[in-house]
């Protein structure tokens, strides 16, 4: 599968953002994104199904929120409320594992946008 994000860029504390993915095929479990900020490891963000079931990393809930256009295997993660501690390179994901998915783990990654957010 194929991923290309969209979408990063710069905003302050408290701004918004909004990712899009476009996945070359629906040959997946789930789409989701991950993240990396600079000198740390990779932190899963969130995953969505086909059916819409949706998971979260407890330090993005009732700030991000993850959707899909299932016709097109567009995958959109919008971000509200920004802290400096959300900067980093997100990525846009694939899995085909349920579990993998459910934890937040992806086999299948883009290449990656840039999101800075600055106090």
């Amino acid at each position: 599968v194929r991923l290309v994000e969209s979408g990063g860029g710069s905003v302050q504390t408290g701004g918004s953002l909004r990712l899009s993915c476009a996945a070359s095929s629906a040959d997946k479990n789930c789409l989701g994104w991950f993240r990396q900020a600079p000198g740390k490891g990779s932190e899963g963000v969130a995953s969505i199904f086909d059916d819409g079931s949706t998971y979260y990393a407890d330090s993005v809930k009732d700030r991000f929120t993850i959707s899909q256009n299932t016709a097109n295997n567009t995958v959109y993660l919008q971000m509200n409320s920004l802290k400096p501690e959300d900067t980093g390179t997100y990525y846009c994901a694939a899995e085909v594992r349920r579990s993998w998915c459910i934890g937040l783990t992806f086999a299948m990654a883009g290449q990656g946008t840039q999101v800075t957010v600055s106090s």
